[in-house]
């Protein structure tokens, strides 16, 4: 995708992101019945549903941020996992809600990594939100206890999905096509 600029086919509009949040937001706010939350979202994808699904969820709520790397500046997860910025808050005794922008192979939410973490932290409960979900590519199971979007074996950017940095702006989630020229 070097040199000309790629072609980004629309797969979720901004309005059907928007409903789908709201809807998440209900049923999040239902199940907790008004017991304080802490989100956690993973960077940086995750910080664009982040802000519209926290203003979507009716309860008591912080949030704070983990930042975790298994792609590199690669389209395909390597598979490997890295930590690279930890919690700023104690998670002690509270109900936490992991939030993710996409879920495919499953290595950066595995369980015994990233949930499992929270656990052994004392948590009351945890929870994994994502925007997106790849099930074809998975390779780690990961339970998600609510999902916006069950998706095909694309490339997607927008709403916080990015391609080498780029495309993170887009107020949709696009699906990345050779432009003209390319192959």
């Amino acid at each position: 995708m070097e040199g000309e600029k790629p072609f980004i086919e629309v797969l979720l509009s901004e309005e059907a992101l928007q409903a789908r949040i709201r809807e998440l937001g209900r049923q999040i706010t239902d199940d907790y019945a008004g017991q304080p939350l802490l989100v956690i979202g993973i960077l940086k994808g995750s910080a664009v549903f982040l802000s519209d699904l926290i203003r979507a969820i009716d309860l008591p709520l912080d949030y704070d941020f983990v930042a975790i790397s298994s792609y590199g500046a690669d389209t395909r997860s390597s598979g490997i996992v890295r930590l690279l910025k930890d919690l700023d808050t104690s998670i002690e005794g509270r109900h936490v809600l992991i939030v993710e922008d996409i879920v495919d192979t499953g290595w950066t939410l595995r369980l015994s990594y990233l949930a499992e973490n929270m656990k052994a932290r004392k948590a009351a409960s945890v929870k994994v939100c994502a925007l997106l979900d790849k099930p074809s590519r998975r390779q780690v199971d990961v339970g998600i206890d609510y999902c916006g979007f069950v998706i095909d074996d694309v490339f997607v950017v927008g709403y916080g999905l990015d391609y080498e940095g780029r495309y993170r702006n887009l107020r949709y989630v696009g699906v990345v096509k050779p432009g003209p020229g390319q192959a």
